[in-house]
């Protein structure tokens, strides 16, 4: 359950953080008949994340330890690049975006700037939609669908106290200390994915290491191991940035 919560906290924030920086441009620009297509963009992704979630759920019901192989060696180059990708754009992902933007709006025909943030707003979103789809297949722990319905409550939160207390929460800590927890949560999908490669027998041995690489998988004892003091370690990272923070600014004299 936590697994999936951080997972769809994190993706749901930044989800939100893409949303209010394009909407923000757009009003900024006075170009605010665009909203609606960035409305568009985002209903578009949603669609397409589920058919993803769907297709993922399907395969499930396959039960072949080779496809969920392959997924999950997938799921581990993609996630992977991503994550990095995004923490090492996160001090320049605004100006990023607005360049991006201004790029697409900057066009004498408003039915070209409308299908450009269209699309812009599509590909940003699906993108995180997606890698939450990932995701979430690998976890193999029970009450998924609380942890979904959670953390997307816990990314309402997040902003809504963004919106309204944005000094009370230091995004760049939230967003560095779930980047490293998706980091080590690859690392269990490298292993389990392993783990499903020897269950199919393409691996000299595969009995041997069916055997020996079980303990490591996500049902295994050091998986479930695992799982629960990654989650932990970055929870408690996380407090103690933010309490580091609140005292750091106790102890900081006011200037007069």
């Amino acid at each position: 359950m936590w697994q999936a919560f951080i997972i769809v906290l994190r993706e749901g924030v930044e989800a939100f953080l893409i949303v209010a920086i394009t909407v923000a441009f757009l009003r900024k620009t006075l170009q605010g008949h665009l909203v609606r297509a960035a409305a568009w963009g985002i209903a578009g992704s949603v669609a397409a994340s589920g058919l993803l979630g769907y297709f993922l759920w399907l395969s499930q019901g396959v039960n072949a330890p080779l496809w969920e192989g392959i997924l999950g060696a997938v799921s581990v180059v993609l996630i992977a690049t991503l994550v990095i990708h995004m923490w090492r754009m996160g001090p320049i992902l605004k100006q990023h975006m607005e360049a991006q933007l201004q790029k697409v709006t900057d066009t004498s025909s408003g039915r070209a700037s409308w299908i450009g943030v269209f699309f812009f707003t599509l590909v940003m979103i699906s993108r995180e939609g997606m890698e939450t789809a990932l995701l979430l297949f690998q976890v193999q722990q029970p009450q998924i669908m609380t942890g979904v319905f959670l953390g997307v409550l816990g990314a309402a939160a997040v902003a809504y106290l963004w919106q309204q207390f944005g000094y009370l929460i230091n995004m760049k800590h939230f967003l560095r200390v779930t980047a490293v927890y998706l980091l080590l949560f690859t690392i269990q999908i490298a292993a389990q994915s392993f783990h499903e490669f020897t269950e199919v027998g393409i691996f000299p041995n595969s009995e041997a290491l069916h055997i020996a690489s079980e303990p490591f998988s996500t049902d295994g004892f050091y998986g479930k191991w695992y799982a629960a003091l990654t989650a932990l370690g970055c929870g408690l990272w996380l407090i103690a940035s933010w309490v580091g923070e609140r005292i750091s600014k106790w102890k900081t004299p006011v200037a007069t």
